[in-house]
């Protein structure tokens, strides 16, 4: 594993266990993945979802039972309307991650696979606020850099501006339910 993905997922883990007990069942939007095996060896309980287009079928993740966290780990930014998963999501806990928008790369776009594609890259405020807008309250969040080994001006700046925003969020209490 590359050094820059393994930072990520140190810095993710760490920021999960200090918020999310182990004992805890995790619905992990996206298909199973390196970091979701790194949390079933953590002693998290982890199901995913089968890779089923989110934007056209959000209901999807109401569909589990008895879960007590979601994780959603760069997921966000693939999606058209992330606002109807955030509102539907089975459980009133919610671990969250995103690439940060930066203002000297382009969002990100594969050009060999059609769905690693981003339609947003927040900034940390955009995110906050669509939390909060589908119904979430942000308790803790976190940044980090992702430097990629290179030399120049930009590789340069990966090392010192936060390309990752992390964030544990509640659900709003309903006062209509």
């Amino acid at each position: 594993m590359d050094k820059t993905k393994q930072k990520r997922y140190n810095n993710t883990s760490i920021f999960l266990n200090k918020y999310i007990d182990s004992k805890s069942v995790i619905l992990d939007l996206g298909t199973s993945n390196d970091f979701s095996e790194i949390m079933k060896k953590e002693g998290f309980t982890v199901f995913n979802t089968s890779g089923e287009d989110l934007d056209i079928y959000p209901e999807t993740v109401s569909k589990f039972n008895g879960i007590h966290v979601v994780t959603a780990f760069e997921i966000f930014e693939h999606l058209l309307n992330p606002m109807s998963v955030l509102q539907q999501l089975p459980a009133d806990k919610l671990v969250a991650s995103i690439p940060l928008s930066l203002w000297f790369a382009k969002a990100y776009r594969s050009k060999t696979d059609e769905w690693d594609r981003h339609f947003h890259e927040f900034e940390d405020w955009q995110f906050d606020w669509l939390l909060k807008k589908s119904g979430w309250r942000v308790l803790a969040s976190e940044k980090w850099t992702s430097s990629i080994g290179k030399i120049g001006f930009r590789p340069f700046l990966r090392k010192i501006v936060p390309r990752y925003y992390i964030v544990y969020a509640e659900r709003e209490k309903r006062i209509f339910e």
